[in-house]
């Protein structure tokens, strides 16, 4: 459920910024567990990190990096300062080949926010057993997989990065099964409908799924791959209401600069203009590798660094001297961009956190460069605009269903995964909670979040410093949200107004911090350009908090008590008024026909979401998201959980990268060639 979906793919990093080859050699643990193995798949044809799919050109490099059971991962120095960042995103990737996720890998340091706010208490909760703690109100899970009980691939988790993975694990002809324990697909992205009203349950600001080619949104690139494609409606502004003003902000190179000019300061206008021209020079080298082309092995070699180096090297060019020694920053947070170049004025510092918020759920402190240039160059171009899809959010859901069911893939809903199964050491399958076990001959992809899948282990075959790990990465905040079916007809002053916009943002003080609770409300009103989603002369609107909502103001309570209820109707009037702000006084929430205030509680238990949680809270600069390995061999992870991270490019992202890492290198650049990346 990311607030901005632009295509980026950068929402990980490095926990050094420094640049070029340095071998560092680092001794597999073997506590609790003497078969765990940091590549741990070196030996087999078909997993995650196996070199046999290199070709005999890669024999040597591989029997460096597994000699004598030891892991060898690359660490960034001061050798190429000047190297493409596009190529930094590729070492990382390989310095992420499950490394993270292993013990004796030292854990990066978390952040303190992440999704606005993140406190010592906000930690996960665990079950005592293996199944999740959870449970959802839906049709009772099946006892049984329709059709035969196995594949060469399970998901776990219909959410977008595992419909991706398993969209292109199909593509490739591999036999996949998709198991859902809700009786809709798409997790957090999933659209659901009540009397006649289409809602979207997350995300609803998109761009890039009708880019193609080498630069386009991850999602795009794998919705490509399986010949689908996303009918949108174009727009380029949202209504703003801030301290200093209410106002339609456009993107593009000059509009916003007219808004400073009106509402700020000329000072607010130099220091934007200083920014842009900053940043700028480095978008090219944040644009500068495919997205689909990353894998988890040393394979990417082959399927990114060789394959366009050309176009790494032109992006190098056109950086020139200014943007290549800026390059170590995009590792770095946006901030630190910031403050080199000395920009002090509070309406251009209180909008960048406002976009770095919008973007990724932190502030400029907490975010990586990339992502903002990346941004940047996306949001003030000539002619850029933003997308919605035509359908609502639950169309991007059904073409990727329709992509993996054409080339083979099943999904099954409705079938509760409560366990994932350990055999002689290895994850060889999963036991529903019917009691069905279904094997996995090739792999288990869980896209559940890293709480969630730990829950789902047996704790014996885990290293203990795996599960400390686990258990004590900090969480973002949860979300409140306001789902409202009403009345769109505009006869005088007193309906409501008649120029509604699809997007509203609301901020309440910049005091607080755009992180804040209560502080910051988002409203997405996409009736207005997809009238199809409400009954004739309605409106569909969502409203929510985005992840600043504490999880222990909710923490225990019974759904059916008076005590709830009070609760989420004191919790729910900061949307409410957000909503009376945007939609003019001619609204009444007494009027609506449809009703619906969701909290913490209502996230845990319908999207099998520990404490509600939007993902993990890694600070941009002191820590990476983990990679896709785990401690159990063939058992893997993608989603918010893992590399690059947080939003709907991240994690469509990452259930490529896990595909991708399944398959040979020559499947994989097949793959690229038939797309024409």
């Amino acid at each position: 459920m990311s607030m901005v979906e632009t295509e980026l793919l950068f929402s990980g990093g490095l926990a050094d910024e420094k640049l070029g080859f340095q071998l560092v050699n680092v001794k597999a643990q073997k506590e609790n567990n003497p078969k765990v193995n940091c590549f741990d798949s070196f030996d087999r044809h078909r997993e995650l990190g196996s070199p046999k799919h290199l070709g005999r050109n890669w024999n040597d490099v591989a029997s460096l990096f597994s000699r004598n059971h030891e892991c060898l991962f690359f660490q960034l120095s001061h050798l190429t300062q000047h190297f493409l960042v596009a190529a930094l995103k590729l070492l990382s990737t390989i310095m992420e080949l499950g490394l993270p996720l292993f013990p004796g890998i030292k854990f990066p340091t978390p952040r303190n926010t992440v999704l606005a706010r993140s406190s010592p208490n906000n930690l996960p909760q665990f079950s005592s057993n293996a199944s999740s703690s959870t449970s959802i109100s839906v049709k009772p899970p099946t006892k049984t997989v329709p059709g035969k009980p196995e594949a060469d691939v399970v998901v776990i988790g219909s959410g977008i990065g595992g419909l991706c993975c398993a969209g292109l694990l199909a593509r490739y002809n591999q036999d996949v099964l998709v198991l859902e324990s809700h009786d809709l697909p798409g997790g957090a992205a999933h659209s659901f409908e009540i009397k006649g009203y289409k809602f979207d349950s997350g995300p609803s600001l998109f761009s890039g799924f009708q880019s193609r080619g080498p630069q386009a949104n991850p999602l795009a690139q794998v919705l490509d791959a399986l010949g689908e494609s996303i009918p949108c409606a174009k727009y380029d502004s949202w209504m703003v209401y801030i301290p200093e003003a209410e106002f339609l902000s456009r993107i593009g190179p000059t509009e916003f600069l007219k808004d400073l000019e009106k509402y700020a300061s000329q000072n607010a206008v130099q220091e934007w203009k200083k920014l842009l021209e900053a940043i700028l020079p480095l978008s090219a080298a944040a644009m500068a590798l495919p997205p689909l082309s990353i894998r988890g092995d040393l394979g990417v070699i082959s399927t990114a660094a060789a394959r366009y180096a050309p176009s790494l090297l032109k992006s190098f060019v056109e950086m020139g001297p200014q943007g290549a020694f800026g390059a170590p920053k995009l590792l770095r947070p946006f901030s630190e961009i910031m403050d080199s170049l000395e920009l002090r004025d509070p309406f251009i510092r209180n909008w960048v956190d406002l976009l770095a918020f919008l973007l990724a759920g932190v502030k400029s402190n907490g975010i990586l460069s990339a992502e903002m240039v990346y941004m940047f160059a996306e949001w003030y171009k000539p002619g850029c605009t933003l997308e919605y899809p035509l359908n609502g959010s639950g169309a991007i859901i059904d073409a990727l269903v329709r992509g993996i069911q054409k080339f083979g893939g099943r999904i099954s809903l409705g079938s509760h995964v409560e366990k994932i199964i350990v055999e002689n050491g290895k994850a060889t399958g999963v036991k529903l909670k019917g009691g069905q076990f279904i094997r996995a001959k090739m792999a288990v992809v869980s896209n559940a979040s890293m709480w969630d899948t730990l829950n789902l282990l047996p704790k014996d075959q885990l290293p203990k410093s795996y599960i400390d790990r686990v258990k004590t990465t900090p969480q973002c905040e949860s979300f409140m949200h306001l789902h409202l079916g009403f009345d769109a007809e505009h006869h005088n002053e007193q309906d409501v107004r008649e120029d509604l916009g699809i997007h509203h943002i609301v901020v309440n003080e910049w005091e607080r911090g755009v992180d804040a609770d209560q502080n910051v409300v988002l409203i997405s009103v996409p009736s207005v350009l997809s009238p199809n989603l409400a009954p004739p002369g309605k409106h569909v609107l969502h409203a929510y908090t985005p992840g600043t909502e504490p999880f222990e103001l909710w923490e225990g309570l019974d759904r059916r008590s008076a005590e709830y209820k009070k609760l989420k109707a004191e919790r729910s009037e900061v949307m409410w008024k957000a909503v009376e702000r945007a939609l003019g006084s001619g609204f009444n929430r007494d009027k609506c026909e449809v009703k619906l205030v969701g909290t913490p509680l209502t996230h845990q238990r319908f999207l099998r979401r520990n404490r509600g949680t939007y993902g993990p809270a890694i600070q941009a600069g002191q820590g990476t998201f983990p990679g896709h390995s785990t401690p159990i061999p063939q058992l893997y992870c993608c989603g918010d959980s893992t590399f690059p991270g947080i939003g709907v490019p991240a994690v469509a992202a990452s259930g490529a990268i896990v595909a991708n890492s399944l398959v040979s290198v020559s499947q994989h650049s097949q793959l690229l060639d038939a797309i024409g990346i």
